[in-house]
């Protein structure tokens, strides 16, 4: 029972829906105006954990073949056989998405409903099922899946697209693609076995580590935004500590771009996240 658990939960992708979730909140923190109730937070954050999990499930589901060429997923429960590889289990992420996303948009509104169904779509059908093996412009399309999980928490407070939702949701989208290809540099090898066209297969390493490099100037600018948009000095500090943060690490991967030069650029991603989340949080709690 306990391994089943654990195999449910990796099916789930538990560590990314946990990031969308935090992301949701980050966007009702900074969004001037009166909060959801607590158990109308509750709900929301619920909710898009829930979606997200079914986006990952969705994910498991569609590419058990290509994981099982991968060193990274070849473990995954619908590659080893310990979850059987059902159509059942559509019908059960299909469940976990519809649920929640009414339940949001008969409590909270539809605009967040709308934001919270959008980002498991993007995610689970138009990154895996419809870009994935196609293009390498699959991961800046399907990372508006991180966009609209800031939009939904902007929409719990105020469901209109104001200039302040918009510059966050503008940098999640500029944060996935140099997220990503860090680690797909990373893992180049095995993305060319498995026949996916991620960027550092179809252009090298070298190349690609520009773009990563680019992208993260792009996205370090974009980190400005929010602060002519209503968030104060707590959110710049933190957004340009880990902005700058991950520029150092850029450029460390183009001038050697190796596995751990990759790996670095990776997760200094992470952090230049989590920095921007928490003080944009803070600062709209407390500061602004």
């Amino acid at each position: 029972m306990v391994n089943l658990a654990k195999q449910i939960l990796i099916l789930f992708k538990l560590r990314i829906g946990v990031a969308m979730m935090v992301t949701t909140g980050m966007g009702v923190a900074a969004t001037p105006g009166p909060a959801p109730s607590f158990w109308a937070m509750v709900l929301l954050l619920s909710a898009v954990l829930l979606a997200a999990g079914a986006a990952g499930g969705l994910n498991h589901y569609h590419d058990f073949d290509i994981d099982a060429r991968m060193e990274r997923t070849k473990n995954r429960p619908f590659v080893t056989g310990k979850l059987v590889h059902s159509p059942l289990w559509l019908v059960l992420f299909a469940f976990l998405l519809v649920v929640p996303v009414l339940a949001v948009w008969r409590t909270i509104n539809p605009m967040a409903a709308a934001f919270v169904f959008l980002g498991a779509f993007f995610y689970g059908v138009v990154y895996t099922v419809w870009l994935k093996r196609r293009t390498w412009l699959n991961i800046v399309i399907g990372g508006l899946a991180g966009s609209f999980a800031v939009l939904a928490g902007t929409a719990a407070v105020d469901p209109t697209l104001n200039p302040l939702a918009l510059s966050l949701a503008f940098i999640l989208f500029l944060w996935t693609p140099p997220h990503f290809w860090s680690l797909a540099i990373a893992l180049k090898d095995e993305y060319q076995v498995a026949g996916v066209p991620m960027l550092p297969v179809v252009a090298g390493q070298a190349r690609a580590a520009r773009v990563v490099l680019a992208n993260i100037t792009l996205l370090v600018l974009a980190s400005i935004l929010p602060l002519f948009f209503g968030l104060g000095w707590l959110y710049l500090l933190g957004a340009m500590v880990g902005g700058g943060f991950f520029l150092y690490r850029g450029i460390q991967l183009v001038r050697t771009p190796v596995v751990m030069a990759a790996m670095g650029s990776f997760r200094a991603s992470l952090v230049q996240l989590g920095l921007l989340v928490l003080c944009a949080s803070l600062d709209g709690l407390f500061v602004s």
